[in-house]
């Protein structure tokens, strides 16, 4: 059931951390010693939920109807965290990420559809993780959008020398990354002064104000899952550290589940504290705002610049970070689906066209954004319904097979969840 032959090769400095990994899993560690060597795939895949899309959804719905759609924050995050310790089950259970149990599971024909899709995917990623990094760099410096596009870009080169590296490195410069936007968000908060009550009904009572409102948390809820992080997910933990036994697969499963409740905590605050943020500032003035620029010029005329500043570097963070994880997701698509692979270096260079192109032509940056969101609607059902199957499937699982009742609420969320991004489609295009 375990791959072999399809692993790269071991990085500089990765045999030293699975080691430490295997000793933790011995009950040679303990405390936190014991956690720290788990620690690290989920805050990758969290990238993913803090991506420049939802900076724009979570602060036009904080903007226009304060803190009422506080739930859907939270209830998508409980979702993420059910999917993607889905995804690194599969890749500790079996030894193989999603594209590699779909071409030993699917025809032929099949793997290669869902690789094109993949691709496509992929090129939409780097769109709206481009523009995110370009607007930054913008906002703050006034850099035209499209040499801010090509820097953003050579800083994603940056960060997969990292790669090179070994995990850890880059593990720590994607969490360090993350921070900065932790600090960023959690100053525009303070700075907000949100109303205690307000945001406690937000948060708790389950609730829509108009048509409006309902659209606003389908677009929440729709971008719940991102494609690509599915596929990389159970690739960060294929082989970290190789279950020996049943019950050691379970025992590293329950480690890993440990860091996606970290790092998807993480990730739920941000997106939290963005609709917060919106709520407390801009929510029952006469101008909604709609866009990342309005977003920070209304910061920087309220509350002045160092908070503009701030949410600056956040979508900047933000930007940089998602760029890099996008590219790695490529990588394991077509070694996946294809087992082929190109230099790492060049799939950036590749994937970057389209993106570089886009801006070039002066597109709107909020409507690029849309559109690279459109396109990754599309790509949703083939990630999440190949993840669930295997899941659900004792053969490929062994143990770690899903529990019914996980089953039953995976596959009602992945209905809901497509049957939203269907509505969101419906409502883009016509």
């Amino acid at each position: 059931m375990r791959s072999e032959t399809s692993l790269p090769d071991r990085l500089p400095g990765e045999g030293a951390a699975i080691s430490a990994a295997q000793a933790a899993l011995d009950g040679n560690q303990r405390g936190l010693k014991r956690l720290l060597p788990f620690l690290g795939p989920a805050f990758i895949a969290s990238v993913a939920y803090i991506d420049p899309g939802n900076f724009a959804t979570n602060i036009q719905a904080g903007s226009s109807y304060g803190y009422l759609l506080l739930w859907v924050v939270l209830a998508s995050n409980l979702m993420a965290i059910l999917i993607q310790s889905m995804s690194a089950k599969l890749g500790i259970a079996t030894g193989k990420n999603v594209p590699e149990v779909c071409r030993e599971r699917f025809p032929r024909l099949v793997t290669f559809g869902l690789w094109v899709q993949a691709e496509i995917i992929a090129i939409a990623t780097d769109l709206a993780e481009f523009i995110g990094g370009a607007l930054g760099l913008h906002l703050l410096f006034g850099i035209p959008l499209f040499p801010a596009a090509v820097i953003t870009g050579i800083f994603s080169f940056g960060l997969l020398e990292l790669q090179r590296r070994g995990f850890r490195p880059l593990e720590a410069g994607i969490t360090a990354l993350v921070g900065v936007v932790v600090v960023a968000f959690s100053y525009e908060v303070v700075i907000a002064r949100p109303d205690g009550a307000a945001l406690l009904a937000g948060l708790t009572i389950p609730r829509f104000e108009d048509g409006n409102s309902v659209m606003l948390a389908a677009g929440i809820l729709g971008a719940t899952v991102m494609p690509h992080v599915i596929y990389l997910h159970s690739a960060l933990t294929q082989r970290r550290v190789v279950g020996r036994t049943e019950s050691e697969r379970r025992r590293i499963f329950r480690f890993e589940f440990v860091d996606i409740l970290i790092a998807m905590g993480i990730a739920g605050f941000i997106n939290g504290a963005m609709l917060v943020m919106a709520a407390g500032l801009f929510f029952g003035s006469d101008i909604t705002v709609s866009t990342l620029e309005g977003a920070f010029e209304q910061l920087d005329v309220q509350v002045g610049s160092l908070a503009a500043i701030l949410f600056g570097v956040g979508l900047l963070a933000s930007g940089f970070s998602s760029s890099s994880v996008g590219t790695m997701s490529g990588q394991v698509v077509m070694q996946g689906f294809l087992k082929r692979q190109i230099p790492l270096y060049l799939r950036r260079l590749i994937t970057m066209v389209p993106a570089l192109a886009i801006l070039g032509a002066g597109v709107d940056p909020t409507t690029a954004l849309v559109m690279s969101q459109v396109v990754l609607s599309f790509g949703i059902p083939f990630a999440l319904i190949p993840l669930l199957m295997f899941c659900s499937n004792r053969a490929v699982m062994g143990s770690l097979v899903n529990h019914r009742v996980t089953t039953v609420l995976a596959w009602a969320i992945a209905a809901l969840i497509i049957a939203l991004n269907v509505f969101l489609l419906q409502q883009t295009l016509f």
